[in-house]
Formats: structure tokens, sequence, C-alpha cells
């Protein structure tokens, strides 16, 4: 039904500065006016904050003053800052959901995945000792911050080079491929194709809650991120799977040069989060208190792209990827992925990020993803408050743009 009884209420009180407050002890859901400004431009994982709220004190880690000191975790390993604990719950973890292989793979931590895109870069290209940088591709719709990535320090190993299916320059080349793809959520494969090319596979949202799990990934690299797993962006903890000894070498040696290695404190809060979410997937194991962490997710996104989906479906003015059904080897049931991003289109010829800042809603534009300014990616994992009131001035762009 499209009809007005499907309007979303929002509650609370007015706020003056229109920006949305941050959640305290006190008061875990802000108020929002109903004229507040939206952001969603960032992916900041805030969704999940719910779940962690349930779980309470079960994430709780200690720090006495005269632990970790030391720069070294573990120096017998060859990631040296890694922790041992952290290792084990991401092998745990893997294991559990089924994600991707973690035998036969060299685990490199990073501060975010962002860390680890530049180590990684450094470590494709340093070793070819070539006369030019390396190219950097991706297939368009790419990861907006690549780009950016790539080039800021200027570096003389590796420049970006855009879309990957206009790539035609001979020699190496690395291809960043995003699965499932930030922004429009599908499953990506290698687009070049060569035998030059050296593949760098992005699997931050390769996750139960985003996407059915149809087997374990077993690429040369592969990246992840806490942020996107479990929503504690705040942590800034990645971990790269490097199956080449070498190249996860130089990574190792490209962090401790950037950053000496990755804060053990964040590492441990990381791998007590990790081991609570395995443990939540258990029968055995699961705390009382906690639901499945992935199906919570799963359950939350579901909504949302219901809610989202049956609007656009009414207001007519833009179209959402559409997505099929797939077995899911994690939850045993089949089902369409619903990703973190909505990857949205105007049907009319207007600059859709503009079209929705004229209405209090921040999102990215399509120019940022090498693609049409028609598009705009908007983040799906906002707090509830956000979400639903989103949701609800959406109907109000469909109004306008039809001169009702």
């Amino acid at each position: 039904m499209c009809g007005s009884d499907q309007a979303i209420v929002i509650k609370g009180s007015k706020c003056s500065s229109g920006v949305v407050p941050e959640a305290t002890e006190n008061n875990p859901r802000p108020n929002l006016s109903s004229d507040a400004i939206i952001n969603l431009d960032h992916g900041d994982p805030t969704m999940f904050e719910s779940y962690w709220r349930k779980v309470g004190n079960a994430c709780t880690v200690m720090f006495m003053g005269y632990q970790s000191l030391s720069y070294f975790a573990n120096p017998k390993n060859l990631c040296w800052f890694l922790e041992p604990k952290l290792e084990e719950e991401i092998k745990k973890l893997h294991d559990v959901v089924g994600n991707a292989t973690v035998e036969g793979y060299h685990i490199v931590v990073g501060t975010g995945s962002s860390q680890l895109i530049q180590a990684v870069l450094y470590a494709l290209s340093d070793p070819l000792n070539e006369p030019n940088p390396i190219s950097v591709v991706s297939a368009a719709p790419y990861y907006s911050s690549y780009p950016e990535v790539t080039d800021f320090v200027r570096s003389g190993l590796y420049k970006w080079a855009g879309d990957a299916h206009n790539f035609d320059k001979d020699g190496s080349y690395i291809e960043m491929v995003t699965s499932p793809n930030n922004p429009d959520g599908f499953i990506r494969e290698p687009i070049v194709n060569r035998a030059q090319g050296m593949l760098v596979h992005d699997l931050a949202y390769y996750w139960p809650q985003y996407t059915p799990i149809t087997g374990p990934a077993d690429y040369d690299i592969m990246l992840f991120t806490v942020s996107k797993c479990t929503g504690h962006a705040g942590s800034r903890i990645g971990w790269a799977l490097v199956k080449d000894i070498n190249v996860a070498r130089k990574m190792v040696k490209f962090i401790e040069i950037n950053t000496i290695g990755v804060s053990k404190e964040a590492q441990q809060r990381a791998a007590k989060i990790l081991e609570v979410i395995s443990d939540s997937c258990s029968q055995t194991v699961r705390l009382p208190e906690s639901d499945n962490f992935f199906e919570y997710g799963q359950h939350l996104l579901t909504e949302r792209w219901k809610k989202l989906r049956e609007i656009v479906r009414c207001n007519k003015l833009f179209t959402l990827p559409k997505f099929h059904p797939q077995h899911c080897n994690f939850t045993g049931d089949f089902a369409e992925a619903h990703p973190a991003f909505a990857w949205m289109r105007c049907k009319e010829d207007v600059d859709c990020e503009k079209l929705f800042r004229g209405h209090k809603i921040l999102t990215r534009s399509g120019k940022r993803f090498g693609s049409d300014p028609k598009c705009v990616r908007i983040s799906m994992v906002s707090r509830d408050e956000e979400f639903d009131l989103f949701v609800k001035r959406l109907s109000t762009v469909q109004g306008i743009a039809n001169g009702n």
C-alpha cells in the first residue's frame, strides 16, 4: 500500500542545531528534530549500537597500567605487532561464518582497511622496480576512496588509473576487486584479466548481514575490517589474509614504518568483540542476553530495505538495484543481499546529490564513484531515528518532484 497510513512517525524534542547529537549512556537514542540534517554520506555503522547495548558488559576489556608497554606482541610472528588473541579470534570467526579460508594464509593487522590498502599497494609495486608508477584500477562504480588513497602521497610506485573497464595499457597493474561492491552491493569478479595483473580482493562486506555467504573466499590477498563486520568503526582495526609470505612481509614493513604497528588496546578490544560474535553464533556457547549477531543485523537490514523499496516503488522517481536470492551457507536459507548502502538512481536528468541536499539529506554523488551524477550512495547503517526520518522525507522528495 502507498497510502498516508504508511508514514513513519518520529518522536522527540527539537534540536536547535539540526545536527544529530551523540548518543550517551543516559540518552542512548538521542532525539532528532523533524528538520534535522540527515548525514547518510558516510557509512558510519551506528545501526549496530542497539545490539551491543543488549550485550552489555560482555565485551568489557580492562587494562592495567603496566600492560601493553612493549611495541611487540609476538616477536616470533611475521606480523610481530599482531596480538595472538586477535589472530585466534579472526581465524575462529572466519571458520564459524565460512566466508574465507584462513589455512595457509598470513594475517596482517592494520589500522582499519584504509592502512591495509596503502600497505598492499606498496607491497605489490615496490619489488617490480618499474620505471613508471604501476596503474591501480577498479571497475566503476568503484569505492570512492580508492582514487584518494592511491594518489594522496603522490607515490612514485603506483598511481590511480580509473575505471577497470577502460584500462587499455600494457604492463603490470593492480586491480581492486570489491565484493560485495561498495557502492552498489553486487558480487564482483576481476575485469581486466591479464597475466601481468595483481588482484586485491576487498571483502569488507562479505558478511551474512549484507549478503548470502556462498562459500569461503580463497583469493591471494583479502581485506576485512572490524568496522563493517561488527560496527566498531572507531576501533580502527582491519586485517588482511595474504598467501604470499613476501607480500605479507612487505605489508608488515609498511605498517612498521607508517605507525610502528597497531594499537594493542584496540586489538584486544576487537578480539573480545569477535569472540562474543562467534559465541553468539554457537548453540552451545551463546550468551543468554545475546542473539546471533549476524541474524540480528540481517533482520534489521531486511526491514530497512523493505521500507525503502516500498517508498521507491510508490514515488516512481528513483530506482534501486535488484538482487537475486542465493543460498547462504551460513544461514542455510535462500536470501537476497541487503547491502550497507543503497545505490539509488534518479530517473530524471538531475543531479541526485543536489536534489537530496535540498531536502537536508546528505548523500555521496555517483561522480565520486566514477559513475553518473544521477546516482547517489545512501548509507543504510545509520541509527533508527536517522533512517526512519530519511524514509519519511523521501516521500516529500517524491511529492515535490511531481509538483504536488
